[in-house]
Order: structure tokens, then C-alpha cells, then sequence
């Protein structure tokens, strides 16, 4: 027992090692700041054009989804009470290598300009939510994986979902400003596919076990994750808008959408379970789905009473998700998800994505006025018809459906090799390697 404690320790060890000199050099050859402002300090040489996209991310915008991404993601994972303390620590390590390789990678199908990449407050921004896609992954082979086997899917799925993102929003030129797809969909799903390649009959009793033995200890950090969830989601939302001016809709939907889900959940809840009132956790989960159907439609012309409605219906999906679709993942489709990705992030993501696809046939003038060339850049110019665009924002969902899916067994099976998994009369020792519990 001590030498396989010594070599897990030595193991994780020695790949931080090997990661954190890997960014450090890759940051010394490519990475530079990006130019100021001032268009006499722009080299004549490098296209400046999209420099001027940095002016409306200023540090507290950064500063309140770095806030989400740390402390709200990393509550959510708390819930497993042999798990929890060590579970934040990894999402931390996870975090904070995440950030860096988003950097470079999005920098290389950004910002590579004459041979450099370079960073402003947008790419810490643009890290940032990579970084929470990850971390959605993660919560669907929580207590199966160790840190190790962590590290290497967070540098698989940054360049997969960076990928995903380039050919959405660049090359198909889909609106998606609060990440309906990007993050929730492609983070859920991939985590599913991971989660079906990782499949071990015999943990599944210890993972029902453990989540009906949810502590006092995990009420109080659900509470926390979850006031922190209503304080900085609408700014996750609107983050990359760069007009202020254009993100009061999408903060104002998002608040809308995430009231009516918690109400949905209190009148559900009771029915389905036996407990007269909702556990923290399943608050938790309801603010959630209601922030994560508001992703693409945020900033589109939901209305109020439209958010109200959205996130109303995503309440109620998400705990029947819970109730009835979540057994039928485990039994007939090996999908042990353990955070319940799926119903949280999964199905509120695609039908956050429906939702904008219908918003977007009623993109006009006269609708939208000067947010739609804000919105949607190639349709107020004419060279893109509303349709055409509808199409698009449809056509991106099975998409991203279908490099998630790929993506995650390609992970899966790279996570499954013999050298890097723990049989499992060990998992539960390797968790105490790395965190007391």
C-alpha cells in the first residue's frame, strides 16, 4: 500500500511537471501581450482589426466569470461526502491548468498573427469558459477518475472544444454569446461519451449510496455554490458581448429564466421525492438549468415573460430528468453520470439552442433594432438572410452533438488504458492519496 501511495503521488507529480513546462515554454515562443489601444502603437505589419473587441472587457467583467468558474463549479462538485474536499481541490488543479492551455490553444485559431499569439482580457475571458466546459465534463466521472486521468481529459477536451467553438462562431458564424452549445452541450455530452467508455458495473451501488448519504456538510457548500451561481451567472452570460449597451437583455433573461426554475423546482420536487421541501443541491441544479436554456437566446429578443416561460419549463425537465432519465442512463445506456450533467447542463443546453434557433426568425430591424448588427453581424448588412441564419443555428446543434459524442470516446479510450486507471477495490484508496477525507 505505501508504494502505490508513493508512485500515485509521483505520478500526478511528475505530469504537472511535464504540463507546467510544457505552457511555460510554449507561452516564451508564442504567447505576447496584445498591442495598446492607441493605433500609433499597432506594429504596421499585424492586422489590428480585432483589438478594438478588447475595449468593452474590462477586469470586472473578467473578474465575475473567473468568481463563476472557480468558486460555483467547483461547489457543484462537493456533493459526494467521501469525495468533496478532495473533489474541489482537483477542480482547482484542473482550473488552473485549463486556463493556460485555452490561452494557447484558442490563441493558435484566433490570434496567431505574424507567427505570435496575442492575449488580452478577452482570451482570459474566452480560457474561462473553455475551462467551465471541462469542468462539466468532469462532474459525469466524478469519484471514477483520479486526478491523473483529470488532467489529460481537460488537455484533450480544451482542443476539442476549441475546435467546436472556431468552427461555430467563426467559420459558421453562430450567435451563441452565453454558450448554450459550446460549453453546456458540448461540455455535458462529452462527458456522457467519457463516462460510456469508463463504464465499471460495480461502482454504479457505491455512486446511488454515496448520493443518499449527503451530509450537513453538503447542504452548506450547495447553499454557497448557489448564491454564487445567482450573483455572477448573468455576467457569464453576457460576457462576451462587447457592447455594454447589448448585455442588458441577456442579464435580464438570464435573472428571469433562473427565478421561474426555482420556483418549478419547489412544485415539483415535493411530488417526486419524498422530502416535503427540495434538498439544497436540487436548488442548485434548478438555478443551473435555468441559466444554461438562457445560453444562445440570452441576448436575442426573449422577452420577459418568454425568459419566465423558458426557464419555468427547464425547472420541471431537469428534476424529471433526475427522477426518470437518469436510471435509464444507467441500466440500458452504461452512462454512469454522476453529477447529473445531463439533465443540468445536457437537455437545458439543447433546448436553450431551439430556443435561439426560433428567436432568430424574428430577427429584424424592427425587432431588434441596433442590436442586430450586434447580435447577428452578417444578417443586418444583408449578406445573410434570417432564414439562412435559423439554418445555421439549427444545423450547429447536431454538430456539436456529433464532435462532443467523438471527442468523448476518443478521451474515453485514451482514460481507459491500463497505466493510467485504478482497479476498483483501489478507487477509493487513491482518493485518499491526494486529500484527507
Amino acid at each position: 500500500m505505501p508504494e502505490r501511495t508513493a508512485a500515485s503521488r509521483l505520478r500526478l507529480s511528475g505530469l504537472c511537471f511535464l504540463l507546467q513546462i510544457l505552457n511555460i515554454l510554449l507561452f516564451a515562443v508564442f504567447v505576447r501581450y496584445s498591442p495598446e489601444s492607441s493605433p500609433g502603437q499597432c506594429p504596421p505589419q499585424l492586422n489590428c482589426s480585432w483589438r478594438n473587441q478588447d475595449s468593452g472587457f474590462q477586469q470586472p467583467r473578467f473578474q465575475d466569470v473567473h468568481i463563476q468558474v472557480l468558486l460555483s463549479f467547483g461547489l457543484v462538485v462537493t456533493f459526494l461526502s467521501r469525495y468533496g474536499p478532495g473533489n474541489v481541490a482537483i477542480s482547482i488543479l484542473i482550473i488552473a491548468f485549463a486556463i493556460q492551455w485555452a490561452v494557447l490553444i484558442q490563441g493558435f485559431f484566433y490570434s496567431f498573427l505574424n507567427g505570435k499569439i496575442y492575449v488580452a482580457a478577452q482570451s482570459m475571458v474566452s480560457a474561462d469558459f473553455c475551462t467551465a466546459a471541462v469542468l462539466i465534463s468532469t462532474g459525469a466521472v466524478l469519484g471514477r477518475t483520479n486526478p491523473v486521468q483529470l488532467l489529460l481529459l481537460a488537455l484533450l477536451e480544451v482542443t476539442l472544444c476549441t475546435l467546436n467553438e472556431y468552427i461555430l462562431l467563426s467559420l459558421m458564424g453562430v450567435s451563441d454569446s452565453g454558450r448554450s452549445l459550446t460549453v453546456h452541450t458540448f461540455g455535458a455530452y462529452f462527458g456522457l461519451m467519457v463516462s460510456r467508455v469508463l463504464y465499471q458495473p460495480d461502482k454504479d451501488k457505491r455512486k446511488r449510496k454515496e448520493r443518499q448519504h449527503m451530509g450537513h456538510q453538503t447542504d452548506v457548500f450547495a447553499v454557497v455554490g448557489t448564491i454564487y451561481l445567482w450573483i455572477f451567472w448573468p455576467s457569464f452570460t453576457s460576457a462576451t458581448t462587447v457592447h455594454d449597451n447589448a448585455k442588458n437583455w441577456a442579464v435580464l433573461n438570464t435573472y428571469f429564466s433562473l427565478v421561474a426554475s426555482t420556483i418549478a423546482t419547489f412544485i415539483l420536487s415535493p411530488v417526486l421525492y419524498e422530502e416535503s421541501t427540495p434538498r439544497m443541491v436540487q436548488i442548485q441544479d434548478a438555478t443551473l438549468a435555468g441559466m444554461a436554456v438562457m445560453g444562445m437566446a440570452g441576448d436575442m429578443l426573449v422577452t420577459p415573460f418568454g425568459a419566465l416561460i423558458a426557464g419555468f419549463l427547464v425547472g420541471l425537465i431537469s428534476p424529471l430528468g433526475f427522477r426518470f432519465f437518469m436510471p435509464v442512463l444507467h441500466s440500458r445506456l452504461k452512462i454512469q453520470d454522476t453529477c447529473g450533467v445531463h439533465n443540468v447542463h445536457g437537455l437545458p443546453g439543447i433546448l436553450g439552442a431551439l430556443l435561439g434557433t426560433l428567436l432568430t426568425l424574428t430577427a429584424t430591424a424592427d425587432t431588434f433594432g441596433d442590436r442586430l448588427e450586434l447580435v447577428f453581424p452578417l444578417v443586418a448588412p444583408g449578406s445573410r438572410t434570417v432564414t439562412d441564419q435559423a439554418l445555421i443555428q439549427l444545423g450547429a446543434l447536431p454538430l456539436t452533438l456529433l464532435l462532443a459524442m467523438l471527442g468523448g470516446c476518443l478521451t474515453g479510450a485514451v482514460l481507459k488504458t491500463k497505466a493510467l486507471r485504478c482497479s476498483s477495490d483501489e478507487q477509493y484508496t487513491e482518493n485518499t492519496v491526494f486529500w484527507e477525507v
